[in-house]
């Protein structure tokens, strides 16, 4: 059987639009988001979420609405590691390591770490809208249901 020059042209520029449209998708989730207070309700911070060189997705802190504490620049003090409990709040790399996942249309096998409580967990990502991302925090499977499920705001630019 032949394979004409305008077959395998064919063949070749399908495979490359295909994986152009599903990494556009991927490529979905990043940009700003805002992140809210749990028990108040109120803007806490906002996340970048960019992809890293490996292909995959991270977020780290990139805005506080109150960056200070006593004066000082907040830091990690919750980590359960002594040796990140200083580091800055600010600039913290709290999503890491996430694939899209087509199928599911969801950001998966990731983590999300709570400065809060200096905890981190399995995590997964998906849109709620065009505008809102939930995202779902987790202990062992995300079937358990033993987790937190927040939802956070994109938006267009970092704040200042």
């Amino acid at each position: 059987m032949k394979i004409t020059l305008t077959a395998a042209l064919l063949v070749v520029s399908m495979a490359f639009f295909t994986s152009a449209k599903a990494q556009s998708k991927a490529d979905k989730i990043l940009g700003y988001y805002l992140t809210y207070d749990d028990e108040t309700g109120a803007e806490k911070s906002q996340v970048q979420i960019y992809k890293d060189s490996n292909g995959k997705y991270y977020g780290k802190i990139v805005w506080l609405k109150e960056p200070n504490k006593d004066g000082k620049p907040k830091v990690d003090d919750k980590n359960p590691e002594a040796k990140l409990q200083k580091r800055p709040v600010m600039g913290l790399e709290m999503l890491k390591g996430f694939k899209f996942d087509e199928s599911d249309n969801e950001w998966n096998d990731g983590t999300i770490y709570n400065p809060s409580s200096g905890k981190t967990y399995n995590c997964y990502i998906n849109f709620e809208s065009a505008t809102k991302v939930k995202i779902r925090g987790f202990i062992g499977a995300s079937w358990m249901g033993l987790g937190k499920t927040v939802y956070w705001t994109k938006e267009a630019a970092l704040r200042k």
